[in-house]
């Protein structure tokens, strides 16, 4: 949120999706009945250093680090919040005064804070603890949105892959901070399933059961195909051979091994560059595509028969899948907010250290991308399809090749002239070789490559993604 959107806030006033609170020194203690209704409701804003009336007071600064340490430790706490859910608080200055900013997301669960759960309306924060019927319409529509709860009732243990269980613990351990146990490395199979949200009951039938989360991060090939036939991840090599592709991986098996073949494809067929980044020198390519993989996985309407899909082409990686949009067009990685799509799958993913934080991953591929492949930025689309696409040519080469090379063409013949700027870049467009030539229109760079391509001095493989061969 930036402080244009703060202002318009501040005008508009609370709402539904809009909460303010004082907390000038101390975190108001009705806070997280705000946080808890809207978890439960559609997610929302919650503005601390304002006051009801939208006058801005700010945060006492000495106090800052206290009260957003005082947030997160409480959204992990589930005897605050239940189940906990990972928040993060962002200061803004605003009029010379420091306001904290908590953004949270809708949930696909219903919680509740010190054992009473709210829901939101245009009023503010409604104890809806005793209204029975309140509570069920609750569950029932969180379960209707989030295909990830939908329940299971006949699936067993035995319908899940043993041996994952105890890759999830080694990893999890792994990650644990110091030499603390983590809570799940002493739990059964079942009471790790139930501690992860995988077990729920179902408000509509009446019966309890693993989910479909339960059974996509842990079930095995069958049971997934059984409950989700249409199941499917693709990764493609699509370079020389556009038509079809060079190599391709079908994966229809659970999230954690997908992660793993889809890594494992990226790894075989793009190149690696090491990066220094707080004194630990690491893999780029795979700091970048562990957010790209992730994201495709655990984001994605599981519902939809859309298989999700990466692949690798000669100038650029995308990955796609379908998606439950909350926007269109193209997202800006510097001012956006995030949702969550499966924020089971995602918690789970993020136990692992697969995931960081909801909408780190916009933001790391945004931060990444411009180290692996120097100067170029992602695009990420939202729609019925997400679409995630990393150049793999810098958006800076016609300059650079322009640099590097006009004055060595500057004797040659129009013709010669193209034939060596394709050598330096086949996928150069028409437009990019009027630029680097500088005295030639888009259409003479056309009659030209037609000549050239009559003469079999140069073929174009593929389409208007494809790229220039000189023979």
């Amino acid at each position: 949120m930036n402080p244009e959107q703060l202002r318009q806030i501040l005008n508009t006033g609370e709402s539904i999706e809009v909460e303010f609170k004082t907390s000038r020194t101390d975190l108001n203690k009705d806070a997280f009945e705000s946080v808890c209704a809207f978890l439960n409701r559609n997610g929302g804003h919650l503005l601390l250093g304002v006051k009801n009336d939208g006058t801005v007071e700010g945060v006492q600064e000495d106090r800052i680090q206290t009260i957003i340490d005082h947030i997160i430790t409480s959204a992990n706490n589930p005897n605050k919040l239940s189940p906990p859910f990972y928040l993060s608080a962002k200061v803004i200055q605003y009029q010379k005064k420091q306001i904290i900013h908590v953004y949270v997301p809708e949930s696909s669960q219903v919680h509740s804070t010190a054992g009473r759960i709210f829901d939101r309306n245009e009023d503010g924060d409604l104890d809806v603890t005793k209204h029975t019927d309140q509570v069920t319409q609750l569950y029932l529509r969180k379960q209707n949105t989030y295909s990830e709860n939908r329940v299971f009732p006949y699936t067993r243990l035995s319908d899940f892959k043993s041996g994952l269980f105890k890759r999830v613990r080694i990893t999890a351990q792994n990650l644990s901070s110091g030499y603390k146990e983590h809570p799940w490395v002493s739990m059964t199979d079942e009471e790790l399933l139930r501690s992860a949200g995988l077990f729920k009951h179902d408000h509509q039938t009446g019966k309890d059961g693993y989910t479909l989360a339960a059974i996509l991060l842990f079930g095995k090939d069958e049971t997934i195909m059984d409950v989700l036939p249409h199941h499917k991840t693709d990764a493609i090599l699509r370079i020389e051979n556009l038509d079809r592709y060079d190599d391709r991986d079908d994966i229809r098996t659970n999230l954690i091994e997908s992660y793993d073949r889809l890594m494992a494809f990226i790894q075989k067929h793009l190149p690696d560059k090491f990066y220094q980044e707080n004194e630990h020198r690491s893999s780029l390519r795979d700091r970048l595509f562990r957010e790209v993989v992730s994201n495709m996985l655990i984001h994605r309407e599981f519902s939809n028969a859309f298989p999700a899909k990466l692949i690798i082409e000669k100038n650029r990686v995308y990955a796609e899948n379908w998606n439950r949009p909350h926007g269109s067009g193209a997202i800006d990685p510097a001012n956006f907010s995030p949702y969550p799509k499966n924020p089971v799958i995602a918690r789970f993913f993020k136990e692992i250290g697969r995931v960081d934080e909801l909408g780190s991953g916009i933001r790391n591929v945004n931060k990444y991308t411009g180290i692996y492949t120097p100067g170029a930025k992602p695009e990420f689309l939202e729609g019925d399809i997400f679409k995630t696409i990393i150049p793999l040519i810098s958006k800076k080469s016609t300059t650079q090749i322009a640099t590097q090379i006009t004055t060595r063409i500057t004797t040659l013949k129009m013709p010669e002239r193209i034939i060596e700027l394709l050598k330096e870049n086949p996928s150069m467009s028409r437009k990019e070789l009027a630029e680097v030539l500088g005295d030639i229109t888009e259409d003479g760079v056309k009659y030209h490559l037609d000549k050239l391509k009559e003469d079999g001095k140069i073929e174009r493989v593929g389409g208007t993604r494809g790229y220039w061969k000189v023979r």
